[in-house]
Formats: structure tokens, sequence, C-alpha cells
């Protein structure tokens, strides 16, 4: 089991940076691998960037790859999302998700695949 909490969204000007922290509770966090999805207002739940158990594979989705770049701390029970040039099409509330994986190198990419979530924070990019 492992409880999630997201934090660091908020307004931003197009071009400009955030980052987004997740705080992991329970032991086992490195038994996870971890992810970072957005849901636009009216849109699906979509991949944003994935992160495997040991933290040595990552993927990005192609609208966010050399933007973003995700990251772990195993030994803090942490995980992170650095935004940077962003745009307004970014603008989404933003969701830390976790699935128990046998893998050390596996990332999954699928929403469905993932068994925790956070509660979410908002991310507005302005124009």
């Amino acid at each position: 089991q492992v409880q999630l909490v997201e934090s660091g969204g908020g307004l931003v000007q197009a071009g400009g940076s955030l980052r987004l922290s997740c705080a992991a509770s329970g032991r086992s966090f490195s038994t996870y691998a971890m992810g970072w999805f957005r849901q636009a207002p009216g849109q699906e739940r979509d991949i944003v960037a994935t992160i495997s158990r040991s933290g040595g594979f990552t993927f990005y989705a192609d609208s966010v790859k050399g933007r973003f770049t995700i990251s772990r701390d195993n030994a803090k029970n942490t995980m992170s999302l650095q935004m940077n040039s962003l745009k307004p099409e970014d603008t989404a509330v933003y969701y830390c998700a976790a699935v128990a994986s046998a893998a050390t190198w596996g990332v999954p990419r699928r929403s469905g695949e993932y068994s925790y979530w956070g509660q979410g924070t908002q991310v507005t990019v302005s124009s």
C-alpha cells in the first residue's frame, strides 16, 4: 500500500518553469513504478512521463519530451517532475501515480495499469 500527495502546481506564464513533487507514504517505495499523468477539462487522462523502480528507465510523451524531466529519490520516498518551457497546452490537473512492478526496468504507460493515485495539482500556463 502507498499513499501519494502532489504539490507544486500553480499559475505560470508561457515559457516559464514549475517543479511538481510527489510524496509517498509507507514502505517499499522502491518496488513501485511511478508515473505522472495529466487531464485537461473534457479530455482523457494521459501519460506525461514514467520512471522505473530503479530510476534507470524513463518514458516521456512526445508532447513533453525535451522539456520535462522525471526523477525519483527512493531514499526520500519522493518523485518529481521538472517542467521547463511551459506552453498553454500544458494546462491540466497533474496526477502522481504508482503501481507495483516486478521488473526493475518496467515503465507502464497506461493509466489503467496504475493502482494508486494522488489527489492532483492544478497547473495553469497563461499565454
